[in-house]
């Protein structure tokens, strides 16, 4: 029993589970947006249980996948699979039961959800191996970050009704987009030696710096669009405002020359992005009920 306690621990240490906190609150921006209001309360908890279950079966299958790239790279040759940490074994068992908890709650929320389940599935899957044959792969994790606020419209809904969930999800792939570019500088190096394709790989850290603010760029632009889509006024207003803030503190942070406050401007700005928009959107569809 210590052993399967440990070994949870570690696959949940691994796969980083607090950084769900990235994709949860737009899937509830999703589903409040979609309701014009509270969802029921077994839609919050299917909801939340799909996203979580989608995303540890992602991580986990991407330190799978990733598994003898991560022991070549010095920056992950410590995660828990190359230093034998855990078996490969246990992993793939974590992998079966998370897919299972996510297709389960996707099949309680409505019929499409389920139908489209696999599909979401797969995209997320996908994207553990696209590094090694498109640039795109930035993009692509864009996409599988996008699917929770439509797919929570759809939880809720059950239907793809109105642009509002789309347009919601381009914010969340351009800006997941450009924040991967930032945080694939970091391994340049690598990359290049080991010929997997990345945007800072083919054209540098200055360039792919620059690439980067023009993804955010496109990003709080659909943000600006979603705010006059919706009109939820002030707060909502207020979320704009923050949200761009936030964006352009976190290209101060990083230098082509000075990589070393990434972690800041990767970790803890994002999570705030996120979070302000739920409070501040959603906050906003709440204060008209």
């Amino acid at each position: 029993m210590a052993t399967l306690t440990h070994n949870i621990r570690t696959t949940l240490e691994m796969i980083k589970i607090e950084h769900t906190l990235f994709a949860l609150p737009f899937a509830f921006l999703g589903a409040v947006l979609a309701a014009r209001g509270r969802p029921g309360g077994w839609q919050i908890v299917w909801i939340t249980v799909a996203m979580v279950g989608a995303r540890t079966t992602a991580m986990a299958f991407n330190r799978i996948a990733d598994s003898d790239y991560d022991a070549r790279n010095p920056r992950t040759k410590m995660r828990a699979l190359p230093t034998g940490n855990l078996s490969a074994g246990f992993v793939w068992v974590f992998i079966l039961v998370s897919a299972s908890i996510f297709f389960l709650a996707a099949a309680m929320l409505n019929r499409l959800t389920l139908m489209l389940s696999p599909i979401a599935l797969a995209s997320i899957m996908l994207y553990s191996y696209t590094k090694r044959w498109t640039l795109l792969s930035h993009l692509i994790l864009g996409w599988c970050l996008a699917i929770a606020p439509t797919g929570a419209w759809i939880a809720v809904r059950g239907a793809i009704d109105s642009p509002i969930p789309l347009l919601l999800s381009l914010v969340v792939m351009l800006w997941t987009a450009g924040f991967d570019v930032l945080y694939a500088c970091q391994d340049y190096d690598f990359d290049r030696h080991e010929r997997l394709h990345s945007i800072p790989a083919q054209f540098g850290i200055a360039r792919s710096l620059w690439i980067s603010r023009l993804l955010h760029a496109g990003a709080f632009a659909a943000l600006v669009a979603l705010y006059f889509l919706t009109n939820l006024g002030l707060l909502a207003v207020v979320g704009v405002i923050g949200t761009g803030g936030l964006l352009v503190y976190q290209h101060t942070l990083v230098r082509a020359d000075d990589l070393s406050r990434l972690n800041a401007a990767f970790f803890t700005t994002n999570a705030f992005v996120s979070l302000i928009l739920f409070l501040t959107f959603g906050g906003a569809v709440l204060w008209k009920i």
